[in-house]
């Protein structure tokens, strides 16, 4: 059995909603009542030199003045919105230097700290104190104490702030990288131990660096402009930023009063003409764009689908669409004609229905945050269950609606003509008045369902529900789409704004990820999500080849009919023309 609920597992949108058992069904349910509307928060990053570099060494206190006034046009913004705002996150990567300050100032001001380590807690510190010998290095992966002062003290800031920050641990390689770093410390002259350790631990940093990147709304970068740096430095991290469409706030480390923002990845190479935001009132306009939540309207919308009337089941009077699905898709008789009445999981029932596999896997996971798999359930599950069931039906009544025109259309113009071989001119009002009912009809089913936006209510809950579909095993890894990243509807924003806002809430869990973690994941959660997915899709593929084998061979046979009709006529025209028969 798959770990996930059919409901997941399947595509509804696709043609097939899962059949549940009808205890599950209630016609009074709401969305329940703990998924409230998300609220909206904003998420900044840090990045920058660390105490090695002059430049920053030399500004160290004009960038801590810049960085508070930063962070005060945010607090501006946000709390103008009061409790309808979520509390401000800054994500770092805990560096000595630029990322400890800006936390230092976050933890001040209350906001939430996450980080995503490039390497696991002990050895994340051990590095980032910046020992100078082996011994000392091995003293701090141990938590001893060491005989240097100023080393302690570094490592016991990264500690303190460690402890209340939300850790993401990326430790599958600290054992390939704390021997690296050993034999960088012994062999300190020679250049291939030093390489090899930078190459490793670059990778490391690139990586933690871009799952930072992808949970902010933008990227504060401490950078004197010039340091080239490598992979996982200041300016490739900024050079990732801007590549995935997350702006950079960029605090010159040389000239700590010149503030730019960088938003495409050439003005990396014009930073002379990169747009001014030194100034508060700057600042604050340039967060404000980051936080606002949408329009009035989207609100709105949004509010809607909350409110939307939950069906327990779909309807027959929409089944035109599935219906032609069975007949022509159907491998059997019983097929073809079966019941296609569907019934939907409560969101708050999914789990419990699915005897809770999703929600087990994810927490016995080795090393996982069992909180943050409650969560994932709450928060994602059951807004998955109400979404879909919400588009399921909603795609029954368009698409049923929309076959049944189609049918009607046929029928009207069958209806108009039938008089022809059977009655006079005089006799042909009744069929006259059977297709303008036809008609109406038609019109009628188009008004209904443009007045109560079947299709793009539909359209707009499959893109909350798809959103969801597959973000607990990526949240579990710490993926996220960039917020540069997230599509624009030509219509309305609100889906995206939605689930963005959603999975924002949730953030990264406190984990820390080794092979164990990697191997159960891949094991027990993606491989069945791809495996069930992909077995899904090859049924639905061969189902809809028949139906459409079965369409192209009815519409041949009516061509055929058609052929034959008129050949007729003109068999008969032609022989009564010769007088062999009546013309009549």
């Amino acid at each position: 059995m798959p770990y996930l609920p059919e409901f997941v597992t399947y595509c509804a949108c696709c043609g097939k909603s899962p059949r549940y058992d009808k205890s599950m069904a209630n016609t009074t349910a709401r969305i329940p009542e703990n998924l409230g509307l998300p609220l909206p928060r904003l998420c900044l990053a840090i990045t920058g030199h660390r105490e090695s570099n002059a430049a920053f060494a030399s500004n160290r206190e004009a960038v801590a003045n810049v960085l508070a006034m930063l962070f005060d046009a945010a607090d501006a913004v946000t709390q103008k919105h009061g409790s309808s705002a979520a509390n401000t996150r800054l994500f770092s990567l805990l560096a000595h230097g630029a990322d400890l300050i800006a936390v230092d100032q976050a933890l001040a001001r209350g906001w939430e700290i996450t980080a995503p380590l490039p390497f696991g807690l002990e050895l994340n510190i051990a590095i980032n104190a910046d020992p100078a010998t082996p011994e000392a290095f091995e003293a701090l992966l141990d938590g001893r104490a060491t005989d240097d002062p100023e080393l302690s003290k570094r490592a016991t800031h990264i500690r303190n702030v460690a402890a209340r920050a939300t850790l993401f641990e990326l430790a599958e390689a600290d054992v390939a990288m704390a021997q690296a770093y050993r034999t960088m410390l012994s062999t300190r002259t020679d250049p291939q131990s030093m390489r090899r350790f930078a190459d490793l631990a670059s990778g490391r940093v690139a990586a933690a660096g871009r799952i930072m990147i992808e949970q902010s709304d933008a990227l504060v970068a401490i950078w004197d402009g010039i340091a080239p740096g490598g992979i996982g430095g200041t300016r490739h991290t900024i050079a990732t930023a801007v590549e995935a469409g997350t702006p950079v706030v960029w605090i010159d480390a040389s000239r700590p009063g010149r503030v730019a923002l960088l938003r495409t990845p050439e003005d990396l190479f014009v930073l002379e003409g990169a747009a001014q935001i030194d100034s508060t009132a700057a600042m604050e306009a340039f967060i404000r764009s980051l936080f606002n939540p949408p329009e009035a309207d989207q609100n709105e919308r949004a509010i809607d689908f909350h409110t939307e009337q939950w069906h327990p089941a779909s309807s027959r009077r929409f089944h035109a669409y599935r219906r032609v699905e069975a007949l022509f898709g159907g491998e059997t008789v019983r097929e073809k004609f079966a019941d296609l009445r569907q019934y939907y999981a409560l969101p708050e029932k999914v789990a419990v229905n699915s005897n809770g596999n999703l929600l087990l896997a994810a927490r016995e996971l080795p090393g996982g945050d069992s909180k943050f798999a409650d969560t994932i359930n709450a928060q994602i599950v059951q807004r998955f269950a109400w979404a879909d069931g919400l588009s399921t039906y909603l795609s029954d009544a368009y698409r049923g609606g929309m076959t049944t025109n189609f049918i009607l259309s046929a029928l009207a113009i069958i209806a108009g003509v039938t008089y022809l071989p059977l009655a006079s001119v005089d006799a042909k009002w009744p069929f006259a008045m059977t297709e303008f009912i036809i008609l109406a009809i038609i019109v009628m089913i188009t008004a209904i369902g443009r007045r109560k936006k079947w299709h793009g209510r539909w359209f707009e809950t499959r893109r909350v529900a798809e959103y969801f579909r597959h973000a607990p095993i990526m949240l579990l890894l710490g993926v996220a789409r960039p917020s540069g990243r997230w599509p624009r509807g030509a219509d309305t924003e609100w889906p995206e704004f939605y689930a963005r806002e959603v999975l924002r809430e949730l953030g990264l869990p406190s984990v820390k990820i080794d092979h164990a973690y990697l191997h159960a994941i891949l094991d027990t959660l993606l491989r069945q999500h791809a495996s069930g997915q992909r077995i899904y899709h090859e049924a639905k593929a061969k189902r809809l080849a028949r139906v459409h084998r079965g369409l192209d061979h009815l519409s041949e046979v009516m061509f055929s009919l058609a052929i034959l009709s008129v050949a007729t006529y003109l068999t008969l025209l032609f022989i009564a023309s010769a007088g062999l028969i009546s013309s009549d």
